[in-house]
């Protein structure tokens, strides 16, 4: 089959390499479409978590080519999703009831082959059928778990008020679970353009600030001086250590800060410990998306999805085109992309 393959950080190349194996509970699928996020970028830098050699691509959708001999649940052409994640369910944290902790922590497309490639293998466990969404919008069920997952951590209150930094697809999907889950106010501030066109198209918030690419300072001023009590809870959602270093500043007293984005290693950010501990501000970390699946699908899969996502796929490449999708990545003026195989 022909994949993308890594040998190390910024060095890959496309080639034929064998089959994937199948273990007697594993699903495989072939690839019609994987999508491509900011952690591609990351990945491909050597950063995140990631291991090398590598075929990368965590955001699988297509249809059962084969199943192993233990299989029950799947046959050939089901229409699938998959979690990318493997836990080991044995370490310290697995035991205790917290496996996206893992110590052992594997995912396919970051620390294991993943879905750049004609097919990818994964445990029957780990994969989920779909009904209505296309290939290319059921790429976006990765994301929509993380965000799933993300709600689950922050847990609002019924008519909590809600500051979003950042307008990218899952920080999308996640506005619009916070805005049905406990959100009476959602808030969503990012840069002016197309991300900021597709949420209002989408309808993730209640108000939307459009932020000056090149000056922004005086729309900051103003949303702190329109709301001097801040917010219930803040999420930065853009990745830059910038935004999250200052996010703090916008939430309420007894609030929670949500740290959303993925950021660079080097990342660092310096808060006053004395704001936090006066304030009694709660600082959450949402990292990953481990059994969200099935709300992810319940959300999103449906006739008349509570979730939308169509539209948040804007441009679709070959997997010859990979240099140029990264770019589109890099540059952002992809909202989302994804790596199509006919």
């Amino acid at each position: 089959m022909k994949a993308l393959c890594y040998e190390k950080p910024l060095v890959h190349s496309i080639r034929e390499v064998p089959l994937p194996k199948i273990r007697p509970n594993d699903v495989l699928i072939k690839v019609k479409a994987c999508g491509v996020c900011g952690t591609d970028l990351h990945i491909h830098e050597g950063e995140f978590i990631a291991k090398f050699p590598l075929i990368p691509g965590h955001e699988v959708a297509g249809e059962v080519a084969a199943v192993g001999p233990e299989v029950t649940r799947f046959k050939v052409g089901d229409r699938v999703v998959a979690d990318n994640s493997e836990l080991c369910n044995e370490c310290f944290y697995c035991v205790r009831g917290k496996p996206l902790l893992c110590e052992n922590f594997n995912a396919h497309g970051v620390t294991m082959d993943g879905a750049f490639a004609e097919y990818s293998v994964y445990p029957a466990g780990k994969v989920f059928k779909i009904s209505h969404l296309s290939y290319e919008d059921a790429t976006l069920l990765e994301p929509a778990s993380c965000a799933a997952h993300g709600l689950d951590k922050i847990r609002p209150e019924i008519g909590s008020s809600v500051l979003m930094f950042g307008a990218g697809p899952t920080g999308l999907v996640l506005a619009q679970l916070l805005r049905n889950n406990g959100g009476c106010r959602v808030v969503l501030a990012a840069n002016a353009g197309s991300k900021m066109k597709l949420a209002k198209e989408l309808d993730c918030a209640d108000e939307y600030i459009e932020l000056d690419r090149s000056n922004p300072q005086a729309q900051y001023e103003k949303l702190k001086a329109e709301n001097p009590y801040g917010f219930d809870i803040v999420v930065e959602a853009t990745g830059s250590a910038k935004i999250l270093e200052d996010a703090i500043n916008y939430v309420r007293r007894g609030g929670k800060l949500v740290v959303y984005g993925v950021y660079s290693d080097a990342a660092r950010v310096s808060w006053p410990p004395s704001k936090i501990f006066g304030d009694e501000i709660t600082i959450l970390g949402s990292f990953s998306e481990t059994f969200m699946f099935p709300a992810a699908i319940a959300y999103i899969d449906g006739p008349k999805p509570k979730v939308k996502v169509h539209g948040i796929v804007n441009k679709s490449y070959r997997l010859e085109q990979w240099e140029e999708c990264l770019e589109a990545i890099r540059n952002k003026s992809a909202i989302k992309a994804v790596i199509k195989f006919d």
